[in-house]
């Protein structure tokens, strides 16, 4: 399994109302993909986020599900919206890949 982790630090003037609609784009994707995945707000008690306040993980079943995901239409414009929308662009989006 590919854990694929993104952290969004998204600009000030980005309600929730539009950060959950961004994030609504995951499901249609993840029924047609056949993936698992969880998005939201940190909760985190230690704090330590770093502006990144917002994420979501999704479960691929190893590196070429990630692939398939990578290359679809509809999560390029997914990731369009969340560049759109971060502090600084691509520099407001961490990306980490963790083999599980």
């Amino acid at each position: 399994m590919i854990r694929h982790i993104v952290l969004i630090r998204f600009r000030p003037d980005v309600s929730e109302g539009k950060i959950a609609g961004i994030f609504g784009a995951l499901g249609p994707l993840a029924d047609r993909l056949g993936f698992a995945y969880h998005a939201g707000r940190s909760e985190s008690p230690e704090k330590i986020e770093r502006g990144f306040l917002h994420g979501f993980t999704i479960d691929f079943a190893d590196w070429a599900a990630l692939a398939t995901y990578a290359e679809d239409a509809e999560h390029k414009a997914f990731g369009g919206q969340l560049v759109a929308h971060a502090e600084g662009g691509i520099d407001g989006i961490l990306v980490f890949d963790l083999p599980c």
